[in-house]
């Protein structure tokens, strides 16, 4: 993994796990990373909430199938949102993941190299958000107009000018987006409900909660999920009608 350097501080994480062996596994992958410091490990969410109470958690990662309060239910109750990784041996809870913007999906049994990507990926949506020194970095960019071809927008403290016959899709991450570009991936703070508005509707539909794709760049539709440069989307409940009505 890359040094990610983030405020020149360890990040604080804690795991929540119903099973004693996945925390003492996840324990001892946190220990071998130097950007990390594990804060608490936990059984359960009703145990986990008072430390998210008392102290700023940076990565969460919780395990979804868990008694009396799931994991789902455990991150739509938290008083503010970390970055999140569920860790599973329960493949249908993927969908669950994308609802709630989380940064990774682990399923069990996690290797230490798909834990490193799940973290990397983390660190750098902190990265972010620690760069972002004022609100006026939040909006990028102006709504669109009809001869306008391109968006410009702020993320690692400079300017990408992104031409929107080169924006595959977007990907939202809690306050964060990630456009996916031919050329490379541009992570920003950035709103998704405000991203529609500066998209020309003509070009982009959004498919998901998390999800905005380039109509031209959608290869396969089928009931649940759309087919954009190789990589499977899903389509989420509420916006289902609408694309298949658009394609049928």
């Amino acid at each position: 993994m890359n040094e990610i350097a983030v405020e020149n501080r360890k990040c604080k994480v804690m795991i929540v796990d119903d099973e004693q062996l996945a925390r003492t596994l996840l324990a001892d992958y946190v220990s071998k990373i130097p950007q990390l410091e594990l804060v608490a490990s936990c059984s359960n969410a009703i145990e986990a909430l008072p430390v998210l109470n008392n102290q700023k958690i940076d990565i969460l990662l919780t395990d979804i199938e868990m008694p009396d309060v799931t994991g789902v239910e455990f991150v739509e109750q938290l008083p503010y949102r970390p970055c999140v990784i569920f860790t599973t041996a329960y493949s249908q809870y993927a969908l669950d993941g994308f609802d709630l913007a989380v940064v990774d999906y682990l399923l069990k049994p996690i290797s230490f190299a798909r834990f490193f990507k799940a973290i990397e990926k983390a660190l750098k949506l902190i990265q972010i958000k620690s760069s972002v020194q004022d609100s006026s970095h939040i909006q990028n960019v102006n709504r669109y107009t009809d001869n306008q071809s391109f968006i410009v927008v702020r993320a690692d403290r400079k300017l990408y000018k992104i031409n929107f016959e080169d924006l595959l899709y977007v990907e939202g991450q809690g306050e964060y987006v990630t456009f996916h570009t031919k050329q490379r991936n541009i992570t920003a703070l950035y709103s998704m409900k405000n991203l529609l508005d500066e998209l020309p509707a003509k070009l982009f539909m959004r498919i998901h909660k998390s999800y905005i794709v380039a109509l031209s760049y959608i290869e396969i539709i089928d009931a649940n999920s759309v087919t954009v440069a190789g990589m499977s989307l899903p389509i989420g409940p509420s916006f289902r009608d609408a694309v298949h009505e658009y394609f049928n």
